[in-house]
């Protein structure tokens, strides 16, 4: 498995109008500890996307996932329970890509300063993310975790669903996707099979250098 695919669940590209987990099962609750769930306000109605605790007081998302008064949920299996492992924790500061564009969602990621720390559990853990940069290759299997909807024009699913993928080659995404950029976007899934929407993800190791040097500047400057 490619710890870094399990970032892009909340990475899918927008086009449709929710993240899809197709063709997978419910996970093992709290398999994945750095699974976070990320809600916000848009125009006064509540909204959410999947994330990754990457630090105790970091947790990235996508760019596309903003809004106002954003809160963090940790520990979280079935995100319409309050369950005794979780953490809800606000956000202190959303931090997207600067060169993130909201019309095509190129460079759709951000960081989530959290007010507070993490305590840190067997339920809630950070993902260490890699030194160099990671490369994942066509053929491989990979698993994609999240909240998103289980079948086309449902709901949601209120517990945390995982699906195993295959990495397909560029020229697949790109004979079916007009604004794939095989430099920051991953080409996933099968169009021929009823799983996980084909679709490009959000390839996290392109921007490892802006998440290392942002979240160690946010350091620093609260020290300073």
């Amino acid at each position: 498995m490619q710890p870094l695919l399990l970032l892009l669940a909340f990475l899918l590209s927008p086009g449709a109008e929710a993240e899809e987990i197709f063709g997978g099962h419910e996970a093992r609750p709290h398999s994945p500890p750095y699974m976070a769930f990320v809600q916000f306000l848009v125009e006064e109605a509540k909204d959410g996307c999947g994330g990754v605790l990457v630090q105790q007081d970091f947790v990235l998302t996508a760019a596309h996932c903003w809004g106002s008064s954003i809160k963090v949920t940790l520990g979280a299996h079935n995100i319409q329970k309050q369950e005794r492992t979780q953490q809800v924790i606000p956000v202190k500061e959303a931090i997207p890509h600067p060169d993130y564009n909201s019309k095509n969602f190129a460079n759709d990621i951000m960081l989530l300063k959290l007010e507070r720390r993490a305590k840190l559990t067997e339920a809630v853990w950070p993902l260490n993310l890699p030194r160099g940069t990671a490369q994942v290759r066509p053929g491989e299997v990979c698993h994609v975790a999240g909240w998103g909807r289980v079948a086309p024009n449902g709901r949601a699913s209120d517990t945390l669903q995982e699906v195993e993928l295959t990495v397909q080659q560029d020229q697949e995404c790109e004979s079916y996707l007009q604004k794939y950029n095989s430099t920051t976007q991953l080409c996933v899934g099968d169009p021929k099979e009823k799983k996980s929407s084909f679709k490009a993800f959000t390839k996290v190791s392109s921007f490892l250098p802006w998440i290392k040097k942002t979240m160690k500047g946010r350091a620093l400057w609260q020290s300073g």
